[in-house]
């Protein structure tokens, strides 16, 4: 089960730094006309260095097969998972007021440019979302398992 769970940590990892790349490079890093973000930089690079710190200690953890390293790994993945449901509540809120604009300027059968700002995080389509989120829960419960002994045999 342990490995399962590594192995489910470098999917969710990969579909979060391709998630990370599209949010950078959409205008979330820098300042860029017509671009901006929703999403504080702290709480975007502490995700990301949290969940790769918490993957680092979960292959010590398996190095080792010290507890003490898979517990530290769940405290870890409780903190990134905090931080994940953040930055997903605020890219549904920025999407769903992105489709009301959308269809109130589709109404008045006129673009309605007035306030509208090309969030960066608006750029990450919907499945890699669901899939990390997918892969985040699952890793998260076979760490636990993991770290409390179950091991599937």
């Amino acid at each position: 089960m342990a490995i399962a769970a590594l192995l489910t940590w470098l999917i969710t990892a990969g579909v979060g730094f391709f998630m990370l790349i599209r949010w950078a490079t959409r205008g979330g890093l820098r300042e860029v006309p017509g671009a901006g973000t929703n999403f504080p930089r702290v709480r975007v690079f502490a995700h990301f260095g949290l969940a790769s710190a918490g993957l680092i200690v979960w292959i010590i953890y398996l190095v080792t097969g010290n507890s003490l390293w898979a517990w530290i790994a769940v405290a870890d993945l409780i903190l990134v998972a905090l931080l994940g449901g953040l930055l997903v509540r605020q890219w549904t809120k920025d999407g769903r007021a992105a489709m009301a604009r959308a269809a109130r300027s589709d109404a008045a059968a006129a673009p309605s440019a007035a306030g509208a700002v090309d969030l960066a995080e608006q750029h990450i389509p919907r499945p890699p979302v669901v899939l990390h989120g997918v892969f985040a829960v699952s890793t998260v419960i076979l760490v636990l398992l993991s770290a409390i002994g179950i091991d599937g045999s």
